[in-house]
């Protein structure tokens, strides 16, 4: 049972978390169109649709699987971005996505190779620093 003075003091303590000033976004910005913004999250999405599509390959041991997911977002896919987005983009962005379409490049060929799921969820796994690091670094505001 609760006593009276801990509900007083959680009620001040959630009080004064929700008056509290939110935390300024510190990471880069990235000024783009709106056209060009959407053009970067359909990368993002086909990152996260790849990636759903091997934690399924492996779940399933469907090693082919994992690969040919894997393939979807490898360098061949880089070249999707246009040419006026790529230019805006600072080059250390850049080279978290080359690193990531690398990283998918690298999954695939092993997953094709040496048919082992741990090691494609160890791959999967760097992949995904990449898109952790990206994210914590960036942010894209569009004018």
């Amino acid at each position: 049972m609760f006593r009276p003075s801990l509900l007083l003091l959680l009620a001040l303590l959630s009080s004064s978390l929700c008056a509290a000033e939110p935390t300024p976004d510190k990471r880069a910005p990235l000024r783009l169109k709106a056209q060009e913004k959407a053009q970067i999250h359909a990368e993002m999405r086909m990152f996260l649709s790849v990636t759903q599509k091997i934690v399924a390959g492996v779940a399933a041991n469907d090693m082919k699987a994992v690969a040919a997911a894997a393939h979807e977002a490898g360098m061949a896919s880089a070249g999707d971005m246009p040419d006026n987005v790529r230019v805006k983009l600072p080059m250390p962005f850049k080279q978290l996505g080359h690193a990531t379409h690398m990283a998918f490049d690298d999954l695939a060929r092993d997953a094709e190779s040496l048919g082992d799921a741990n090691q494609a969820l160890k791959q999967l796994g760097l992949s995904l620093d990449h898109c952790t690091a990206c994210h914590a670094l960036y942010r894209i505001e569009t004018h």
